[in-house]
């Protein structure tokens, strides 16, 4: 019986400890961070995106997406995203996992880009911090 309620004490003891403890940050998803940037390049708050996919993505499920606590949203949800965006829909589709990217060599296989850049030689790296880029230009004119 003492050994029972020793259990509970040292359970009780870390729950409470845990509850003290800073919550670690989430590592921020590839799909969390693009979909931040691209609200933000496109000048929109979360509640504006949620108005404009009419209120089928809320800003809470949209925010918890940016965070990296929700990995894999619905492909109906990154439609939606995409139209929102002005983003092809197999590119949010590949950063959630759903597609692998295309190796093929021709250019009818070739992954389409997120923005529109005339620039074929692009990586992914470059391609987000020109989306980054492009955010922080857009946010100096207001």
């Amino acid at each position: 019986m003492r050994q029972d309620a020793r259990s509970a004490d040292v359970k009780h003891a870390k729950t409470a400890a845990r509850r003290l403890l800073p919550a670690r940050p989430r590592k921020r998803s590839a799909l969390g961070s693009l979909l931040a940037d691209l609200r933000v390049a496109k000048g929109f708050s979360l509640r504006q995106v949620e108005q404009a996919t009419d209120r089928e993505v809320s800003n809470a499920y949209l925010s918890q997406l940016e965070q990296g606590k929700i990995q894999q949203p619905s492909p109906s949800i990154l439609h939606r995203l995409a139209a929102v965006y002005a983003v092809p829909y197999e590119a949010l589709m590949e950063k959630a996992g759903y597609l692998l990217p295309s190796t093929d060599g021709d250019s009818s296989g070739r992954r389409q880009r997120l923005a529109a850049f005339a620039i074929d030689d692009l990586t992914a790296e470059e391609e987000e911090d020109l989306l980054k880029y492009l955010a922080f230009i857009r946010s100096r004119k207001r």
